[in-house]
């Protein structure tokens, strides 16, 4: 099949959803016109909602090969197969059969299910950059307005880039995702458009809304393939051999990779707003992580530090003094707010002259904070996390 331009494949997608929507209506209503006893004779508004229905189904593309089936029986059918359970005097046989007349509900749901799926796998990636254009344009704003009124409107091409990634990403989620937590909070914030706005939208409408986008988009609720069937016979049979300490690495991409850091800082209480930055200066083109680490003091309170994650997945190559400073330089790209930890979170290992330079930095008084996290680390924190494990494929 020739390769569909991204309008094309959501003008599909949004036909195949006026359809089902015309299904879903059409078989409530077919449902409600089955008489709940036995009764013979054509029901001319019953028949021609059966038609059309056959007529749209007819319209709806098979989903990896799964293919809707609308079986709507002839009311006299209906009535015999009632009266012969009945002459049965078979209660489980008159039950069975009117379930099976919700059959046709049934597949519609499936194919619901199916159809919201498949487009959340269609729109993932476009989504993905959408909410990593807001997270941009936010970090550009904010110094913009710093010192502006909060009764001030926001800078015009500002606000305009910001209402469209916002109607952009209201087309990619369509029905196939909620709509997420703050989103007409953000809508009204982007319709009046001041500093005070902006300042609401930054701190609590962005936040909660890019959670819930996250959380709908990456298959929280997708199946993980399992090859028993029973889990008592797997221990019954005794499983010998060594015990697995590491991880396979060499499975992931780099964009895996950065995966996996982001899974493991968005489901650790204490880290509060993860977001992906996007394309440093980096000569491997790698995308930052930002974070909010939360520190809870009976004393002094919370202690909220910005921590920025560079993510290296390198399996045969080990971080130097060289990268370390490169990064460090790096960091200026992020601020304001100002950085004020950097975790080098990488896959392979760090050279004997780094962790030595790392300690020495760590000595002096420079606000920055430098964490290293090589792949022993990364294998003790997914230990804890079998799920994240079982999630990439890294066993």
């Amino acid at each position: 099949m020739q390769a569909a331009t991204f309008t094309k494949a959501l003008e599909q997608f949004e036909a195949i959803e006026a359809n089902l929507v015309k299904l879903e209506r059409l078989c409530n209503e077919i449902e409600g016109l089955i008489p709940s006893g036995i009764c013979f004779g054509p029901n001319a508004a019953y028949e021609d909602k059966c038609r059309a229905a056959g007529a749209i189904s007819e319209h709806m593309p098979a989903i990896d090969g799964w293919a809707l089936k609308l079986g709507f029986l002839d009311l006299d059918e209906i009535a015999q197969s009632r009266l012969d359970c009945c002459e049965l005097g078979e209660p489980s046989a008159a039950a069975a059969f009117e379930r099976s007349l919700e059959e046709p509900s049934y597949n519609l749901r499936e194919y619901r299910f199916r159809f919201n799926r498949k487009r959340r796998e269609l729109v993932k990636t476009a989504l993905d950059q959408a909410i990593d254009k807001i997270d941009g344009l936010i970090r550009t704003i904010r110094p913009e307005v710093e010192a502006l009124d909060p009764r001030e409107p926001m800078p015009e091409q500002a606000l305009s880039q910001l209402r469209n990634h916002y109607k952009e990403i209201s087309t990619l989620i369509g029905s196939s995702m909620p709509r997420p937590d703050g989103w007409s909070d953000m809508d009204r914030h982007l319709h009046f458009g001041l500093i005070c706005d902006f300042n609401d939208i930054e701190r609590f409408d962005w936040p909660s809304a890019k959670a819930s986008l996250r959380k709908n988009l990456y298959g929280q609720d997708d199946p993980i393939p399992v090859d028993i069937s029973d889990i008592g016979e797997l221990v019954a049979s005794k499983p010998t051999g060594p015990i697995p300490t590491k991880l396979n690495w060499a499975k992931l991409t780099d964009e895996e990779f950065e995966r996996v850091i982001f899974a493991l800082i968005s489901g650790e209480p204490g880290y509060e707003n993860p977001e992906w930055l996007t394309q440093t200066r980096a000569a491997d083109k790698g995308r930052d992580l930002s974070v909010v680490r939360l520190t809870k003091d009976g004393l002094s309170g919370h202690i909220r530090t910005r921590v920025i994650i560079q993510c290296k997945h390198w399996l045969v190559k080990s971080v130097s003094t060289s990268e370390i400073s490169l990064l460090k330089e790096q960091m200026s790209l992020w601020e304001p707010p100002r950085v004020d930890v950097l975790i080098i979170a990488t896959s392979g290992r760090f050279t004997t002259d780094a962790v030595e330079a790392i300690e020495k930095h760590g000595q002096s008084d420079r606000a920055l904070r430098i964490e290293m996290w090589p792949d022993s680390h990364l294998e003790m924190l997914l230990a804890a996390r079998p799920g994240l494990i079982a999630e990439f494929g890294l066993r």
